[in-house]
């Protein structure tokens, strides 16, 4: 029977990645008590240290974005209504 990879919840790396950031335990003590390796602990630590500025982001920064999304959409479509425009001109006087 073969054997299929664990699948952890969000939830579940960031309590052990906080627990290792903590350092009230070793990475073994703590790989004892979640039963899992002690280099998951550390790749899991390292990327909560990596994205912890995102806890820090306003919601209004994300709908920026897709404002600017829409905009850009926006001119895309316009550009591409002038450019198909342009072209048909063209044919017509020869060029």
């Amino acid at each position: 029977m073969k054997q299929t990879r664990r699948k952890f919840s969000a939830e579940f790396k960031a309590k052990v990645a906080l627990a290792a950031i903590k350092e009230q335990e070793t990475m073994s003590e703590l790989a004892k008590r979640f039963e899992i390796n002690p280099v998951m602990i550390s790749r899991w630590k390292a990327e909560f240290i990596s994205n912890m500025a995102a806890a820090f982001k306003s919601g209004n920064e994300e709908s920026t974005d897709e404002n600017d999304t829409e905009k850009l959409y926006a001119q895309i479509g316009q550009l591409k209504v002038e450019n198909d425009y342009l072209k048909k001109s063209l044919k017509k006087v020869g060029l």
